[in-house]
């Protein structure tokens, strides 16, 4: 007997995997498909994304009803402009459309629905304010918090516009959660931040997971050769490029921590680099746009950083190198949300000096960056599967009778 129906909404296709947020949301949809048919609205960002639905149907092995794929057409400036005029944070009308709103709506007024799982803050303004099924939200992290941080760490017209993306959705996202049945954040640290700004007590912790057969150091993925390398120490950051704090975070290390390390090469690896990751590139410095297997530079990485200054939620790039067994040094902001150890599964260390210390010990110790690592790759294997890390989802979708009989 099939489980309960699902709608899954989420602002990019779930598919294929290969950044933060599709990570998150294609593991939460094969999850919920495990449990019942599931059925999927959603945007891509150009033709090329929303052709993945094939493969995504195949990969959930049937499990997949109806489909809405959008291509997002709405730009930045756009959707700007309608955020002023309509008094509505961007984040709402970048992703807005009256034609998935209409599959929303039709989807819930046939039969079947238990569960509006929406995935990411966007979309929980295509789930209608008097919906009868059960509404999940996952924000994943407090965006509010974010925009805040920007708004108060830059200057001018950006910084302004920060300020109010935050204030905006910080309503927003306390709007949300009250009318919403059970409200999801990546980490403990992100769910008590939320309770704190909004009193609400349907708030829990849903963690991101790893899959720790494919971040396997003896997996089976191409080696990269010497003249990639070269004889230099690597040290490596991985990440999706044009996003802006993964860009803060390289420029700041190769202007205030690279220069304090002698000797050692600093690799940024992840596709779109922003014209400011492109302008680094040196002598010292690699940037390789995106790549074909991201594990290829991790595993020849001597240290993979984390020097994030802006960071909410889980960092998928700390949980892959962990994995993968490779020693990390990171920043406080990257290491919150991580359930390690300090200093024994992991690195932490705050400001220039202090990491480019770490870098150096870590350097020079290479018996001392191998048990970091291993360390790293057993907490990772114990604790981190994706299986484990969202069983509590049958709960959390669960009809209100079965909920009462378990």
């Amino acid at each position: 007997m099939a489980g309960p129906e699902t709608l899954f909404l989420a602002h990019r296709i779930p598919f294929p995997p290969d950044r933060g947020d599709k990570i998150r949301s294609w593991h939460l949809l094969r999850h919920l498909a495990e449990l019942g048919p599931v059925h999927l609205a959603c945007f891509a960002d150009d033709e090329a994304d929303g052709a993945h639905l094939p493969a995504l149907r195949a990969a959930l092995g049937g499990a997949l009803g109806e489909a809405h794929v959008e291509i997002r057409t709405a730009g930045r400036a756009v959707a700007g402009l309608r955020a002023l005029l309509s008094g509505k944070p961007a984040s709402l009308t970048l992703f807005d459309s009256s034609s998935l709103r209409s599959f929303v709506e039709r989807r819930l007024a046939e039969e079947g629905i238990g569960t509006v799982f929406a995935f990411s803050g966007q979309m929980a303004q295509f789930v209608p304010k008097d919906v009868k099924q059960r509404f999940v939200m996952d924000f994943g992290d407090v965006d509010s918090a974010k925009f805040a941080q920007y708004g108060a760490e830059g200057s001018g017209p950006i910084a302004w516009i920060h300020r109010r993306e935050g204030n905006l959705l910080s309503a927003y996202e306390r709007a949300v959660a009250a009318r919403a049945d059970l409200v999801t954040f990546v980490s403990e640290a992100e769910a008590q931040l939320f309770r704190s700004r909004t009193g609400l007590s349907n708030i829990r912790a849903l963690s991101n997971g790893i899959d720790t057969e494919f971040y396997d150091p003896g997996a089976d993925y191409e080696r990269l050769d010497a003249a990639a390398t070269g004889d230099a120490s690597i040290l490596l950051f991985t990440g999706q490029m044009d996003y802006a704090p993964n860009v803060d975070a390289v420029t700041w290390f190769a202007r205030e921590v690279l220069p304090l390390v002698e000797g050692a090469r600093f690799v940024i690896a992840g596709r779109n680099p922003a014209d400011r990751v492109r302008s680094l590139a040196s002598d010292r410095i690699h940037v390789t746009g995106g790549v074909a297997d991201i594990r290829s530079w991790i595993a020849v990485a001597n240290i993979v950083v984390a020097p994030l200054r802006i960071a909410r939620g889980i960092q998928n790039k700390v949980l892959e190198a962990m994995a993968m067994a490779k020693p990390v040094v990171a920043s406080p902001a990257a290491f919150e949300g991580i359930e390690a150890e300090a200093d024994r599964d992991l690195i932490v260390a705050d400001g220039p000096a202090a990491m480019a210390q770490a870098i150096a010990e870590l350097l020079g110790d290479p018996q001392r960056a191998d048990r970091l690592g291993q360390a790293a790759r057993a907490l990772a294997v114990g604790s981190y599967g994706w299986a484990e890390r969202l069983a509590p989802l049958a709960e959390m979708v669960a009809p209100v009778s079965q909920r009462d009989a378990a």
